[in-house]
């Protein structure tokens, strides 16, 4: 499996992750607020959640990370995780 379907797979489960966080909250929210009186029976949602997800804006959020790992395997990273100085005692940058 190439690094980018691992990528596309991990969003994917990221996206599948916060989307059931908030259908979890509604759930919790709406059974909350739900009246409890005797013979006030309210007819459910039957509608269904869709979801879609541009996959334009996933291959923009690879491009994007891979653009910062390789920002962080540069050899100016490199040196800034060491903690160099110049004779001035200022952070090299």
């Amino acid at each position: 499996m190439k690094e980018e379907d691992v990528l596309k797979y991990q969003i994917n489960d990221l996206i599948r992750d916060e989307i059931q966080d908030v259908i979890n909250e509604y759930v919790d929210a709406k059974e909350s607020t739900k009246p409890s009186g005797l013979g006030f029976v309210g007819k459910e949602d039957e509608s269904e959640l869709k979801v879609s997800v541009n996959q334009t804006e996933i291959d923009n959020i690879i491009k994007q990370y891979k653009k910062l790992k390789k920002q962080q395997n540069s050899n100016l990273s490199q040196i800034k995780k060491l903690g160099l100085v110049d004779k001035h005692g200022n952070p090299l940058k």
